[in-house]
């Protein structure tokens, strides 16, 4: 943890763990969801976009190999870059055959170790069928000791309940996440899990709770924000009729900081804030930089007197898991 803030943070973690800084490489492999495809349901969850969350970059024409290959070249201009995380994106990335997947994975090879240091892939928990976690297990080999690389899988809880669940239209459940989190982490993965403060129905206490199991998950990292309306999304009804309401910015640091307080003290977190283009985001009309978030959320801690792990009840044996 940064002896300055009373959290753990992605970039002094990336720095110590990569020796220097890495970028990530956000990627669209042109993948679906099965709540959007009819197999649970239409329409994704209420919260996403047509764009799954992503750059909707394959939608546009650009092809994975070029998107990744303009993303590298982007990145290698920077001065203290050390490397490259290729971010799969969009959708959910192990809803496909697995020659698509695999297919989409040999994409990276020809450049794991040099650039490209982290394969990270976004899927939903009740998507990541053994055979793929196999394929994940056999990219992170690479083809000799040189070319061996950190796979992450990023998997969406968003809420510890599963009424809310439901609601939201995620139509997976909180069991199914910590069952999936334990086999990818059986197989030598790590999991970099996703959570929503201020979800329909789940209130303050709906947070903490979902703090409580993602400590208790062993993810190795946790995404959080606050819940955005976005364009082109099924919230977007709810809140124009005047039937939602997204927290405002106090009250988001407010229950950030009960988040934290409840996560594991040696959990990294990748992210603390939502950013969504202003001409794509309807609600909230707030919007502070991560710097800003990362300075208020270690103000309200510091006056607490508490600090990220400090509230956190751990069962037997999930500490750094």
């Amino acid at each position: 943890m940064s002896p300055e803030l009373p959290f753990q943070t992605l970039r002094p973690w990336l720095i110590e763990r990569f020796g220097g800084p890495v970028y990530r490489l956000a990627l669209d492999a042109g993948s679906s969801c099965p709540n959007r495809d009819g197999s649970k349901g239409f329409g994704g969850c209420v919260y996403c976009d047509v764009e799954g969350s992503g750059t909707g970059a394959l939608a546009t024409g650009s092809a994975l190999t070029a998107q990744l290959k303009a993303g590298i070249e982007r990145i290698a201009r920077r001065d203290d870059s050390q490397g490259v995380i290729a971010y799969f994106q969009s959708y959910s990335n192990t809803y496909v055959e697995r020659a698509r997947l695999r297919e989409v994975l040999d994409t990276v090879r020809p450049f794991l170790g040099d650039p490209v240091v982290c394969v990270s892939i976004a899927t939903r928990p009740d998507t990541l069928p053994d055979w793929a976690i196999d394929e994940l297990v056999e990219l992170r080999s690479g083809s000799g000791p040189g070319n061996r690389v950190d796979v992450w899988v990023e998997l969406g809880l968003e809420s510890a309940s599963n009424q809310v669940l439901e609601d939201i239209r995620r139509f997976h459940t909180v069991e199914e996440f910590m069952e999936t989190t334990t086999r990818c982490l059986d197989a030598g993965l790590e999991c970099i899990a996703h959570a929503i403060l201020g979800l329909p129905g789940d209130g303050r206490e709906g947070a903490r709770e979902t703090a409580r199991v993602l400590a208790s998950s062993g993810a190795r990292g946790v995404k959080a924000h606050n819940l955005m309306v976005l364009r082109r999304t099924q919230l977007e009804k709810e809140w124009r009729a005047g039937r939602l309401h997204v927290l405002d910015s106090e009250t988001y640091i407010q229950w950030l900081a009960d988040f934290v307080e409840l996560l594991a003290p040696d959990q990294v977190l990748h992210r603390i804030t939502g950013d969504a283009p202003v001409e794509q985001r309807l609600a909230p009309e707030w919007s502070m930089h991560t710097n800003t978030v990362r300075n208020l959320l270690a103000a309200e801690l510091n006056l607490r007197g508490t600090r990220q792990g400090s509230a956190a009840i751990l069962s037997s044996g999930s500490a750094g898991r």
